[in-house]
């Protein structure tokens, strides 16, 4: 083949065409490239730097809640029932760890969880929460703990030690039904609580004077901003808004009396509430069994609460102010002036009380407390007087019929009875005042004559507290001029104290009724001549060698029902259909200073067992005070 000469010649004019196009797209893409990194470089740091320099602070400073300290509780003398210590604990902010499970390792690599702890934790993770929260993982460190987790800080992101206040109650489970406990906030808390004020705060009032007062103990948050570095640690503090410490209470309640009606109670499930008259302060609420409310806030394992809220025993429940009990003969001082009062009978009319008692044509027969199967009892003849001191149920059966439902419950409920009449006692119930209209509300029943005879000796549809009780005492030593039960003796503020007017005295009774019957309840005490007219009651259990005159009732309330034919048999009943045992008094009875009352449950007699606990209680508190005036 015949190559022509000439025809292999590059075209240099058609490749520098090409070449200097490529060249100038290269060049307008680098130019444009450049204009955009440009503008957005004028973007970012001219046109929007404020909103940037803003993110970028955020990134670098937090504002922090700072709780406010929890107000101290003190007894009427100064003692301290309630305050704050310095505990630290192991907190993880999930948001900045590299993964829960993988945090909790390094941990444990470090100082000792154990499973329930890491179990709690989880669930205290898994409720709704604020972001970037921490959430406990060991509520309480040891020195040496916090001093190896601080040490090893760089390797636990998301892990810090917070040294926190801590309620602590000194006398611990002596306390705990008057004083109350805190718990941990649950997310219902902060549904009912403000948020801004409670978002440093972990721990809110629960029972008693804690749940009561927590508006005022609580206190105000305050606010911090703060320097932290990449892993959340807090660098340095910018500014500071300091919290407002919550107001201290101080309380009527009188440590000494309450660790000695505690004691008294010993090993029995009951109530004691003593009030002083005067003021209506409550200087004892004990309520046995009881709980450590220390457990409340250093933790508890969930087996742990369980046996406290399932037991039979029910620790966690305040009888003083929320057990229901029917009053038995205590009650009858009540009748008694409620009769005289209305002119159904006169301190001199007699009955004959023959052990048991009828209403016309009915065959029920409605026994004395004396009464057996061989030997009806009986106290003879009697009047109001000696129905008091000897506790006749028959007097007081009769008595009842005669002064009618109406009468009897309307003046009953002048001494507090059916409702909470208590200033600032948490969680107290109102007891059953019964009557007609409350029997058809609530049973779509009529009321029978039947129902009144037992009213009349405090049985029936009647229940009461114990702290009515201590009411109704506290009502006799002052002879009808009565105060509200309080708590509180003072805030650290005074212009909070309360000034609510008292309740208006009991109208009726004229002023020898009260002196009579008043009277007739020293001799259930101080009565021991065993002549013709008997002993009183609690005589031969608590009325030798008293260098003080009191007047108190004992009672014995009955929980079920026995045949018309059968005798009360302690033996072959369970221990909790056993009958209460109470006794209520006041001491001096001519200047009294005190008044309590006394229950032990399914304890049997009300003088045998009940007032024996009365009078130690009254003894301690009395005795020096005597000694101290001679």
């Amino acid at each position: 083949m015949k190559v022509i000469p000439g025809s292999q010649l590059k075209n240099t004019r058609a490749e520098a065409r090409t070449f200097l196009l490529r060249a100038w797209t290269l060049f307008g893409i680098a130019v444009g490239i450049s204009t955009i990194l440009v503008g957005r470089l004028f973007q970012l740091q001219v046109l929007e730097y404020e909103f940037y320099e803003t993110r970028s602070e955020h990134n670098r400073i937090e504002v922090q809640p700072v709780a406010a300290g929890r107000g101290l509780i003190f007894d009427r003398h100064g003692v301290l029932l309630a305050e704050n210590r310095s505990v630290s604990s192991l907190e993880v902010v999930e948001e900045r760890t590299t993964g829960v499970e993988e945090t909790i390792s390094a941990i444990r690599g470090l100082i000792e969880i154990k499973e329930s702890e890491i179990e709690e934790f989880r669930r205290r993770l898994a409720r709704k929460r604020r972001p970037y929260q921490s959430v406990p993982l060991k509520l309480k460190l040891r020195e040496e703990e916090a001093a190896v987790i601080r040490v090893n800080g760089h390797l636990l992101p998301g892990v810090r030690v917070s040294s926190i206040a801590a309620r602590y109650y000194p006398l611990g489970e002596v306390v705990s039904h008057a004083v109350g406990s805190v718990r941990r906030i649950t997310v219902d808390d902060l549904n009912r609580l403000d948020r801004s004020q409670y978002a440093a705060t972990r721990y809110v009032g629960r029972r008693g004077i804690e749940a009561f007062y927590e508006p005022v103990l609580h206190g105000d948050v305050g606010h911090r901003r703060v320097e932290v570095d990449v892993r959340g640690r807090v660098i340095r503090q910018l500014e500071l808004s300091p919290p407002v410490k919550g107001g201290d209470l101080k309380l009527h309640l009188d440590s000494r009396l309450q660790i000695l009606a505690y004691n008294a109670l010993g090993d029995r499930r009951g109530a004691v509430v003593a009030i002083e008259p005067g003021s209506g302060g409550i200087l004892a609420m004990v309520s046995r069994p009881s709980y450590n409310p220390n457990l409340f806030v250093s933790g508890m394992t969930v087996q742990e609460y369980r046996s406290l809220n399932n037991s039979r025993n029910l620790p966690l429940f305040n009888r003083a102010v929320q057990g229901q009990y029917a009053p038995g003969s205590t009650f009858k001082p009540i009748v008694g002036l409620a009769a005289v009062s209305k002119g159904v009978t006169s301190w001199d009319e007699t009955i004959v009380d023959q052990g048991w008692f009828k209403l016309p044509g009915q065959q029920r027969i409605f026994r004395d407390w004396s009464w057996t199967p061989e030997d009806a009892g009986g106290q003879g003849i009697v009047d109001l007087r000696r129905a008091i001191y000897r506790s006749s149920n028959v007097y007081f059966y009769d008595l009842a019929t005669r002064l009618k439902i109406d009468a009897l419950s309307g003046f009953a409920s002048q001494f507090g009875l059916g409702s909470d009449t208590a200033l600032d006692v948490y969680e107290a119930v109102d007891g059953i005042l019964p009557n007609r209209e409350w029997k058809y509300g609530v049973r779509g029943e009529d009321w029978y004559t039947g129902d009144t005879v037992n009213m009349g000796i405090g049985q029936g549809y009647l229940l009461v507290t114990p702290l009515q009780l201590a009411t109704v005492a506290s009502v006799f030593a002052t002879r009808g001029q009565w105060k509200h039960p309080r708590m509180l003796f003072s805030r650290d503020d005074p212009s909070l104290n309360s000034t609510q007017s008292p309740p208006p005295p009991i109208s009726g009774p004229s002023q020898k009724d009260w002196e009579l019957m008043i009277g007739a309840m020293e001799e259930v005490v101080h009565r021991g001549d065993r002549g013709i007219g008997g002993n009183g009651t609690a005589w031969s259990y608590i009325g030798r060698d008293i260098a003080y005159r009191m007047a108190g009732k004992s009672g014995t309330a009955q929980v079920v029902g026995i045949n018309q034919d059968a005798q009360y048999d302690e033996a072959e009943l369970d221990e909790y259909q056993r009958k209460h045992a109470w006794f209520i008094a006041f001491a001096p009875s001519d200047e009294p200073v005190i008044a309590i009352a006394v229950l032990v449950e399914n304890g049997g007699g009300g003088s045998s067992v009940a007032a024996p606990i009365a009078r130690k209680i009254l003894d301690a508190y009395l005795l020096p005070k005597i000694a101290s005036n001679r």
